[in-house]
């Protein structure tokens, strides 16, 4: 079957950033694909993507290589995908379908390897149920995805679930790693008139506050933004910092069984972990090398800078070696 392009469909505007395949790009980065056909070690797949249907290779991965397992499934909606397209089903038969590749994908994880899995609404259930079934549930992370125009008859949605699991009691969590940078309106002092818990800057007063399961400072990509694709369901590249920066260490190795257009292999490489991602459609995969191959000169990730998260559209001076820049988000211009 011929890949399908999706770059055929559109006409872009002159400001739009994203990230598109020319003919050249995809005969090119084809070449840089892997398919499986036999066992392979875990060096064999170190910083690859693999092109192929997740069924057919989980057989073929080695044990107990990966640090931290990032998925994100479809949902059970009927939903196309470039050249795939997935279908709606009852909650049991998506129980059954979720159980069917992640009991397999347990042989890959280390004993204090983490899980995350994203969902929405209807599909948080049965996951949940699934994760409970192999592993330790930590938490469940609500995200605001806030994008569309909203809906008449019903509440409009704008949040996703991603469920936090652990293979065991002993795991990694960075929680200094992933510290949210939030600008202070009413500013409280103490008795000596110090700041309290917050401190000054040159444009304003700000304060470091610890990561909760409510993220609210995640913007989806959109065509203006240099990490934007065509994939419908692209998860934003400042979503996957906190989780690779929080859930695992530099050198650690980051899967993704449903690799989409590359997002956490990307983020990974930008953060110095290891990675390796699945998918099984020829055009994500080559979109997915792509941004890889922009990742070595660019490697900064929108909304985080100087360590820190920086809160959603956030917009101020950033002050760095006696120049000042415009900072939009964590990205200096």
């Amino acid at each position: 079957m011929s890949m399908i392009n999706i770059e055929d469909k559109k006409i872009r505007a002159g400001r739009n950033r994203t990230v598109t395949l020319t003919d050249e790009d995809i005969l090119r980065l084809k070449g840089k694909l892997l398919t499986l056909n036999a066992d392979v070690s875990s060096e064999e797949i170190t910083n690859r993507t693999i092109h192929q249907d997740l069924f057919e290779c989980i057989s073929y991965l080695p044990e107990n290589f990966v640090d931290l397992l990032f998925v994100d499934p479809p949902y059970n909606l009927t939903k196309e995908f470039n050249s795939n397209k997935f279908r709606e089903m009852s909650l049991d038969e998506y129980e059954k379908w979720f159980d069917s590749w992640l009991d397999p994908l347990r042989k890959i994880l280390k004993p204090n390897a983490s899980i995350y899995v994203c969902g929405d609404w209807k599909s948080s259930s049965p996951i949940f149920r699934v994760l409970s079934k192999y592993f330790k549930v930590q938490n469940r992370i609500t995200w605001e995805r806030e994008k569309g125009r909203g809906a008449k008859s019903n509440w409009k949605n704008c949040s996703e679930d991603i469920w936090f699991a652990t293979v065991s009691d002993d795991f990694v969590f960075n929680s200094d790693d992933v510290m949210l940078k939030r600008k202070v309106v009413a500013p409280y002092r103490d008795n000596n008139g110090k700041p309290k818990d917050w401190y000054q800057e040159n444009d304003g007063n700000y304060r470091l506050t610890y990561p909760s399961n409510l993220w609210t400072d995640i913007t989806v990509p959109f065509w203006s933004m240099p990490e934007n694709t065509d994939h419908p369901t692209q998860k934003p590249e400042k979503l996957l910092a906190k989780i690779i920066l929080a859930s695992s260490k530099e050198g650690d190795f980051v899967f993704d069984p449903f690799l989409g257009s590359g997002t956490t292999s990307v983020v990974a490489k930008k953060l110095g972990r290891k990675y390796c991602g699945i998918e099984i459609d020829e055009f994500y995969c080559c979109l997915a090398e792509k941004r890889l191959e922009m990742a070595d000169c660019d490697k900064s990730i929108q909304g985080y800078l100087d360590g820190v998260f920086w809160e959603r559209n956030t917009l101020k001076k950033h002050y760095k070696a006696n120049r000042v820049f415009q900072l939009k988000d964590g990205v200096l211009s």
